[in-house]
Order: C-alpha cells, then structure tokens, then sequence
C-alpha cells in the first residue's frame, strides 16, 4: 500500500509515496458533550521520511513543509488544499481533500539510527469549512 500527498497553496508540495509512510485521519469531537456536538473538527496526521537526493535528483519537497508550517496566521497562504490518496494495486483505495488545511504541528527529526531524517505534520481543517472535506472512497482505477 502506498500513500501519496499534494497541496496546493502558493506553491505546490508533492510527496510520493516513497517518502509518507503513515497517515492518520481524524474526526476531532469535544470529549465532554452530552449530544452530538456542531463544534466537530478534522485532523490529519502524516508521517513521513525525508530523503536524500542522489545521482542529481531533485530534493524532495520537505523543506516546502517546514515553510508552510512558519506562515503567519495574517498571511491567506496559511490555509491551503491538501489531497492525501491511499493507493493499492494501482487503485485509489481512500482520497482525502482537506481544501482549507492549515499546519498545526510540524517536526523533523534527524538521528543516527535512522541515517536519514523523519519528518511529522498534523495538520487541521479550518472549522468554518468543514463541510468542503471530502473522505471518498471505492474507486475502480485511476
């Protein structure tokens, strides 16, 4: 199974699927209501590798993470579109369209025991925009 990420923003972020190595969705309800709550929130966590560019290839676009997790909350460019796509066998299994997603927490680790470095990105829909999340499902092919 593979896993691959674009967002689109004021620039564009692809990460194949040699690099994300987890993706974690969430539906984000208060613990503490009594009924369903309107105050529902979306949360996804991607987990990944950051890799070494070799033999002239072109770095990956990590680095364009670490950017958009600095942009300021008066900066528009703070929200973008993100599509994560689940991929087995050639087929889309899972795409998720978070269209106004902005960085909640962004890390980057770099150990000797890994030899490279791993990066984490949670990131949140924009809570007056939930409705446009898309969670689909059950495709026939690419």
């Amino acid at each position: 199974m593979g896993l691959r990420m674009k967002i689109e923003g004021s620039e564009s972020i692809n990460l194949p699927e040699t690099s994300i190595t987890k993706v974690v969705f969430g539906a984000d309800i208060p613990q503490d209501s009594n009924a369903r709550s309107t105050d529902l929130g979306s949360t996804v966590l991607i987990s990944g590798r950051i890799l070494t560019p070799v033999d002239g290839e072109a770095a990956d676009d990590t680095s364009k993470l670490a950017r958009w997790s600095l942009v300021p909350a008066e900066n528009l460019d703070c929200y973008r579109n993100v599509q994560v796509d689940v991929v087995n066998a050639s087929q889309i299994v899972r795409q998720i369209v978070i269209p106004n997603a902005f960085v909640v927490g962004y890390e980057e680790d770099f150990t000797d025991e890994t030899g490279a470095g791993v990066f984490t990105l949670l990131i949140k829909q924009k809570k007056d925009k939930m409705a446009n999340v898309k969670f689909e499902g059950g495709f026939s092919g690419e």
